[in-house]
């Protein structure tokens, strides 16, 4: 995929990270996968809240559920950041390119 093309889940993944609660889960289940309820006890949001930023995460494929018993658990899926980091690795590339190609022109002028 070239690089100059916006790709959705690039921006549907910046904006789910854009927000503070949700690094903190995602940081929180990166010790361990946890319900709602266990992510409510250690950080300083209500368990409704947490649900809803989960919601968020699951839908940008940040975070899978668990069912262990009668228990939903989150777990954090690696790949999903891995991807983007690599599409914003590649839009870095094309950006250096093109800063390089500006830099020889005013250089030559």
């Amino acid at each position: 995929m070239s690089p100059d093309l916006v790709d959705p889940s690039v921006v549907e993944m910046c904006s789910a990270l854009g927000d503070e609660t949700r690094w903190s889960i995602l940081a929180a289940l990166g010790e361990g996968d946890a319900s709602a309820s266990a992510l409510a006890r250690r950080l300083p949001v209500t368990r409704q809240a947490i649900a809803k930023h989960l919601a968020v995460l699951h839908d940008v494929g940040l975070v899978e559920t668990v069912q262990v018993g009668r228990e939903v658990r989150y777990r954090v899926v690696g790949s999903g950041l891995s991807a983007t980091a690599r599409r914003l690795d590649a839009i870095g590339v094309a950006w250096d390119r093109r800063l390089a190609s500006i830099k020889q022109i005013a250089e030559n002028l």
